[in-house]
């Protein structure tokens, strides 16, 4: 029999791919008690993205949420080839001791990877459960979602919104976006070529538009065309077979026969960017906050980027039920809104050197010479993989360290030799103290070590000085020589409070 029941928990994660599955994993993982709602009914096969940047790769392996065994770290500065705007030579460069710069994994797997970690914390997964209504109540967040039992009402502390484009917690908390209409249409699918090598692998650019094609291991192509003559008239309707044919054919100049569709959809330069990331108890991460053009695989980047900022500050403000510092949670808008205007903005860049027009054949020579260029300095390579990214200062005194992203130093200890990774799989702010005096930092924040991972390492040149503080996602809070230590400590953290996950430095 259908009916109303009550479901509570201290955080309701509204969408259940990669990124809802990711932030919904952190957050168990820390102990807190989370609920994940998706309509679907299991992971969508559909091929969607497949990239993920060397920053995210980066993040996750400090995190312990690299999926398979065995991933590849360097020993020395490693490079990827990529493409930017469909020119090739872009190099992406990681730093020694990193993962290899581009994880490449299909969506469906990373989605499973993640939620196989999450249920394995204890989350809570509520599928074929489809969200209507979300109303921020006096301490709490009302979630109301039809599922195949009746419907569920979940209440929670806090809500993060993973659903999606279309983000029905968005609108339900008011959250304005600032949009910029779509100028082109474009459409993806898999399809069987009648014959095989009509279209070969790779980016085919033609007066008319663009074609991608990839062959899967069952023979079958996987097509993405770019049509730059406008906006498509209704980008709500299904595309068919037959209009997949025209367009491929049309841009190719010669008839492509191709049948056995499968995973057809159209996608479009649409962008949309949420005002705020936060409006009270609601969160927004992923393609809730965030559309772009997805052109550089930067989308599922930039929404795992999202899970990892959030969830330990949303982690923490629980642990200590709301007493840490207020604007905590608010640095997750401030450190991650800017990252995806700069997404949005580059990728309107890079759709503007795609477009067909011969006006632009000369732009494109100049910038293939800078792409090769640039294969010294880095400049592109890092925007795109989003190891370009320094926090912006939430103090009024800082020095030039604080905000940037620690590398994977080795460092030596009194228990052997380990690394920046390693010391933050558990999850635990680190202070690193290096050298055997003591410059008055260890007994700066006595009163927090019960959060804080203290360690004391040798000194090494590759990290110039005797003292840092860092987060769980591996930037540096602070650095001698801008604000004290214990300010820092107080913005970011309550004193001696544990979340229930985290085992204290020491312990089994």
């Amino acid at each position: 029999m259908q009916g109303e029941r009550s479901v509570r928990a201290q955080v309701v994660v509204v969408g259940g791919g990669p990124v809802g599955m990711l932030v919904a994993a952190e957050l168990a993982g820390y102990g807190v008690d989370t609920v994940l709602l998706e309509c679907r009914a299991d992971v969508s096969e559909q091929p969607k993205a497949t990239t993920l940047h060397a920053r995210a790769v980066q993040t996750l392996a400090r995190r312990g949420h690299l999926p398979g065994q065995g991933y590849p770290y360097t020993d020395g500065a490693a490079d990827s080839t990529f493409h930017f705007a469909g020119l090739p030579g872009l190099v992406i460069t990681a730093p020694a001791r990193e993962p290899e710069p581009i994880l490449k994994c299909p969506q469906a797997e990373l989605e499973r990877h993640f939620e196989e970690r999450g249920r394995a914390a204890g989350v809570r997964i509520l599928r074929e459960h489809r969200v209507t209504e979300v109303v921020q109540e006096d301490g709490g967040v009302r979630v109301t979602a039809d599922g195949p039992q009746g419907t569920a009402v979940c209440f929670a502390e806090y809500v993060v919104g993973a659903d999606g484009a279309r983000s029905t917690v968005r609108d339900q908390a008011g959250i304005a976006s600032d949009t910029h209409p779509a100028t082109v249409s474009a459409l993806m699918g898999t399809v069987t070529l009648a014959q095989p090598d009509a279209l070969t692998k790779g980016w085919h650019r033609t007066p008319r538009g663009w074609i991608v094609a990839k062959r899967d291991a069952e023979g079958r192509t996987h097509i993405r065309t770019l049509n730059c003559t406008g906006a498509h008239a209704d980008r709500q309707l299904p595309p068919t077979l037959e209009e997949l044919h025209q367009e491929v054919s049309w841009i190719a100049g010669r008839d492509i026969a191709m049948d056995e569709p499968r995973w057809l959809s159209r996608f479009s330069d649409f962008a949309r960017l949420a005002r705020t990331y936060r409006a009270g108890r609601i969160f927004l991460v992923g393609d809730a906050a965030h559309v772009h053009f997805p052109i550089g695989g930067q989308g599922l980047s930039t929404g795992v980027l999202d899970a990892l900022n959030l969830g330990w500050k949303l982690a923490l403000a629980l642990a200590v039920h709301g007493s840490a510092d207020a604007g905590l949670l608010d640095t997750y808008d401030v450190e991650r809104r800017p990252v995806a205007r700069q997404v949005i903005d580059h990728t309107q860049a890079q759709l503007a050197l795609m477009r067909p027009g011969p006006e632009l054949d000369a732009l494109r020579r100049v910038f293939t010479g800078i792409l090769s260029a640039d294969r010294e300095h880095g400049h592109l390579g890092d925007l795109i993989s989003a190891q370009d990214t320094v926090l912006p200062d939430h103090t009024d005194v800082s020095c030039r360290a604080t905000g940037t992203f620690l590398r994977n130093a080795v460092l030596s200890t009194a228990d052997g030799e380990t690394d920046v990774i390693g010391l933050l799989h558990e999850g635990r702010p680190l202070l690193l103290l290096f050298g055997e005096g003591d410059s008055g930092h260890r007994e700066a924040a006595r009163e927090w070590e019960g959060i804080l991972n203290v360690v004391r390492a040798r000194p090494t040149a590759e990290v110039p000085h005797d003292a840092l503080l860092v987060r769980p996602d591996g930037y540096i809070a602070w650095a001698p020589g801008g604000r004290d230590l214990t300010e820092v400590l107080s913005a970011y953290f309550v004193k001696g409070v544990v979340p229930k996950g985290v085992v204290p430095a020491g312990h089994p």
